[in-house]
């Protein structure tokens, strides 16, 4: 399980959107958490695309990406999705962040939000939305689990703001 102050697992994983900092490109490219730094980065782990909740959280993050690009802050999506459903999600919302594919699940283990779900009295295993902010050294600096998506974008932004303070 991830704690707070370790080093936050490294992966390269293949994304839609450019890596730079609230980049509006639709280009696809392998990402790789510890080439970022030494910028804050920012991980929304999500269960899937273009469904209610994972849109109106990547829409939130959206419309702060002046905000995080100000801070020097990088803002990663990651899901189980395809990158062409990435793009494809991408493209209807306007999103401004990277998306990232996650399709042998390696990464989700890794931060530990893959795990069993229970949805109208059904158990099956998928990706508990949660977030991680990892600060310039690569270090875990807080850890959001099972969010709930109405002002966690902002809550996400001012934690952001105070490991710049």
């Amino acid at each position: 399980m991830l704690k707070t102050a370790q080093i936050a697992p490294d992966f390269t994983l293949p994304s839609v959107g450019g890596p730079s900092v609230g980049g509006p490109s639709d280009d696809t490219a392998d990402i790789t958490l510890s080439e970022l730094r030494p910028a804050p980065v920012v991980l929304f782990f999500y269960p899937r695309d273009d469904t209610p909740g994972c849109t109106l959280e990547a829409r939130a993050f959206t419309d702060l990406t002046p905000e995080f690009k100000s801070l020097g802050a990088y803002v990663l999506g990651i899901s189980k999705d395809s990158i062409a459903k990435h793009g494809k999600f991408r493209s209807k919302y306007d999103l401004a962040m990277p998306l990232l594919s996650d399709a042998d699940n390696h990464t989700c283990e890794d931060y530990g939000v893959w795990g069993e779900k229970k949805m109208y009295g059904k158990v099956f295993m998928g990706i508990t939305r949660t977030t991680v902010l990892i600060d310039a050294t690569g270090k875990i600096t807080r850890i959001w689990p099972k969010v709930k998506v109405e002002g966690h974008a902002e809550e996400v932004l001012e934690a952001v703001r105070h490991l710049q303070a």
